[in-house]
């Protein structure tokens, strides 16, 4: 339990940060050195309107200097950042790198939902590293596993963009994002090419549920409709590496 409240607490923190790439990265501005400013009205943020979601509570979600209102974004990230860490440290309790090693792999995940839920965006900055991560932490935790995860690189990679390419020959027209079967590339570094069934299915699972949600609400749905597959995914990846590949 001990490991899993560290890992929740520093999710808080890194959500803060996960909140900011995915607001700044888009927009090609820094999101290193750039300090804090207001979205309303542009003033410098001193660091006690920064604590991960107190400062949004305290200040009744305004903001601090102008009392413009505040979005929840970035409390909600900070909060599913928490959680993410909170579940990697229970799923493998008295296993403290195995739990750090799924923290980052939902903080990496988390993120790049979030950018392509906002953006419909895929960038090679976030999906490389996914990529790296996931064949170094087979390295580090399973090595017999390693060949596994490096085909699973290539072979989502190249499952995807030729599911795309099909796709453009037939409807002429783009059915996927260019940065979709890096993605998928990168679950496979993390799941191996064993779990990529799984986390496509979970991801069009996930992708099928908004579409019904919408309906069930009555709101309008056309097949011209575009969704952040890449979204989708990163869940079908998450349930994947927590729970196997379904079948096995």
């Amino acid at each position: 339990m001990t490991v899993a409240l560290l890992l929740a607490g520093l999710g808080l923190i890194l959500g803060s940060f996960i909140g900011l790439v995915a607001d700044r990265l888009p927009k090609g501005e820094d999101v290193v050195l750039a300090p804090s400013r207001c979205d309303a009205c542009g003033a410098r943020l001193k660091p006690w309107n920064l604590i991960p979601v107190v400062s949004w509570v305290v200040q009744r979600g305004r903001a601090a200097d102008c009392g413009a209102r505040l979005s929840p974004r970035l409390p909600l990230i900070e909060l599913a950042a928490a959680g993410v860490g909170l579940w990697a440290g229970l799923h493998h309790a008295g296993e403290p790198w195995p739990a750090l090693a799924t923290a980052v792999l939902g903080w990496q995940l988390l993120l790049i939902a979030v950018v392509d839920a906002e953006n419909f965006w895929l960038p090679d900055i976030l999906t490389w590293p996914l990529a790296i991560t996931g064949l170094v932490a087979a390295w580090l935790l399973a090595p017999e596993t390693l060949g596994g995860r490096v085909i699973g690189v290539a072979a989502g990679f190249v499952l995807l963009w030729l599911v795309g390419w099909l796709y453009a020959v037939v409807r002429r027209r783009q059915g996927l994002g260019g940065g979709d079967p890096f993605l998928f590339g990168a679950a496979g570094a993390w799941v191996g090419w064993i779990g990529l069934p799984s986390v496509l299915l979970y991801g069009s699972l996930a992708g099928l549920s908004l579409v019904l949600a919408r309906v069930a609400l009555r709101r309008p749905v056309d097949m011209a409709d575009r969704l952040p597959f890449g979204t989708f995914l990163t869940a079908g990846v998450w349930l994947t590496w927590l729970y196997g590949p379904l079948g096995l």
